[in-house]
């Protein structure tokens, strides 16, 4: 039974919380047209206001009875200019000075409040301004300003961002603001974190002593310095999300493509969920209805094998939240559909290492296959074998049964998942007959059908998937 709207949408969708929909009777149409996981973007808002959506969220989870995922965006170490006189125009040719005095800027003179920055620079790099609208080519350095070329003008507004793509700045991958909005965060109970401007793999180490086992871990590639070191990234953390945002600003967009496959492909590989992220139905901000090229990218995202989708202002900000959500899961579901009835559209066969635990999922899914199971369940403690097989692809539901709720909750974000709460205990037997009700009660199997059950022995112990058996129910 392939995955389709009439069953069960593998691809899953992020939204992101804010103004337009962060009322409980928002949240919750929010869910009914699709939403999997919540998120909360740190570069806006105050923390009194995303710990009201939080427990929004939570009030929302608990009278569903159904995990709510949440996700924490951290702002990052953005860099912008300072204030602008009004009015300042830039013109291809111009020189423009860049310092760090507490002065307006002018359309000769820029303030850019960032010491990383001068201390980094070189001559021939590139600054782009207010998303690559401006660009600026540096042509003479200083103690204390260097000087740049426009390449690119327009008008300069204040406290616009800047990229710098051509070099790696010596910054710390969470600022001050970001470890408090870190440490609330965690203590709030998110389920994953997701964190800005990584630039190496060290970037993630750092963040990871904080954030321990409290929350997954995920990476955002924006900056093309980690596409350098991007499979020690993957390996680092626990997901990765493709930030189309920045890293088309920094990247010529014509690339942006071609990384977003590769970056799905390593995750894969390797069994990391990755989620495809930035303006994937912008035009729904303030229409009804997408352009046909955002629904192809929806769709691209899906035949390239993400995890997940998000969406940003068009649900934040925007005037078709619902409409939004609804129009992202018919699109994934469509691109489902055409991949299930049509098996040349699918990705290939991944290889597998020789392990037992990756042995198990591969066999599972192939099992389920030839005996036309209609679901495979997998108990686990830790989320482990949840990944490992969610990276096979098997195109019958995968129920997910843990008794910590927290790796539930987490696991939201996986494609093709559901999951539920099971009870904490080391009887096999017990355990599969926990797994035939469930399943029953969600409308998954029924009388004669066939399931594929995935445990570890001794049971309950994380790391020991080792175990397999075929139930009729």
């Amino acid at each position: 039974m392939p995955l389709t709207s009439e069953n069960v949408r593998a691809t899953k969708i992020l939204a992101t919380v804010g103004s337009a929909c962060e009322s409980a009777g928002g949240l919750a149409a929010l869910l009914d047209a699709g939403v999997n996981v919540f998120r909360l973007n740190f570069s806006h808002g105050t923390q009194k206001e995303h710990g009201e959506r939080i427990k929004t969220i939570r009030a929302l989870e608990a009278d569903r009875q159904n995990p709510c995922c949440i996700l924490a965006d951290l702002q990052g170490p953005k860099h912008r200019v300072g204030e602008v006189a009004a009015g300042t125009t830039v013109e291809a040719g111009d020189t423009v000075t860049f310092d760090q005095q507490e002065e307006v800027g002018s359309k000769t003179r820029l303030r850019l409040p960032h010491p990383e920055i001068f201390a980094a620079i070189i001559p021939g790099a590139r600054l782009l301004m207010d998303d690559g609208k401006l660009v600026f080519r540096v042509t003479t350095i200083r103690d204390d300003s260097f000087d740049a070329e426009v390449i690119a003008g327009g008008p300069v507004k204040s406290r616009k961002g800047v990229n710098l793509p051509d070099i790696i700045l010596d910054t710390k991958p969470l600022t001050e603001k970001d470890l408090a909005d870190l440490e609330f965060a965690l203590e709030q109970g998110v389920d994953w974190v997701a964190l800005s401007f990584v630039q190496r793999v060290s970037d993630i180490i750092d963040a990871r002593r904080i954030i321990g086992k409290r929350a997954g871990l995920m990476a955002k590639i924006e900056k093309p310095s980690a596409l350098s070191g991007l499979d020690d990234i993957i390996t680092a953390s626990d997901g990765i999300m493709v930030a189309r945002g920045d890293l088309g600003v920094e990247l010529p967009p014509e690339m942006v493509p071609g990384w977003q496959k590769k970056i799905v492909a390593r995750c894969r590989m390797v069994g990391k969920p990755v989620v495809v992220a930035t303006q994937m139905l912008e035009s729904m901000i303030e229409s009804p209805s997408p352009t046909r090229a955002e629904a192809s990218d929806v769709a691209g995202a899906v035949f390239d094998g993400a995890d997940a989708v998000m969406l940003s202002a068009e649900t934040a900000v925007g005037d078709y939240p619902v409409e939004a959500v609804a129009m992202m899961a018919r699109i994934l579901e469509s691109a489902e559909t055409h991949i299930a009835q049509n098996p040349e559209a699918a990705l290939p066969q991944l290889p597998v290492e020789p392990s037992i635990y990756h042995a198990v999922a591969r066999a599972a899914v192939a099992l389920a296959d030839t005996i036309g199971a209609k679901a495979i369940v997998a108990f686990t403690t830790s989320g482990n074998t949840a990944v490992r097989i969610a990276r096979e692809r098997p195109q019958i539901p995968l129920l997910l049964m843990t008794p910590d709720p927290a790796v539930q909750r987490r696991l939201t974000l996986l494609w093709g998942t559901q999951s539920a709460a099971s009870q904490l205990t080391n009887d096999f037997e017990a355990a599969i007959l926990e797994a035939v009700a469930t399943v029953q009660a969600r409308n998954i199997a029924a009388s004669g059908d066939h399931i594929v059950v995935i445990a570890g022995m001794p049971f309950g112990v994380a790391g020991t998937t080792n175990s397999m058996r075929v139930v009729s129910l």
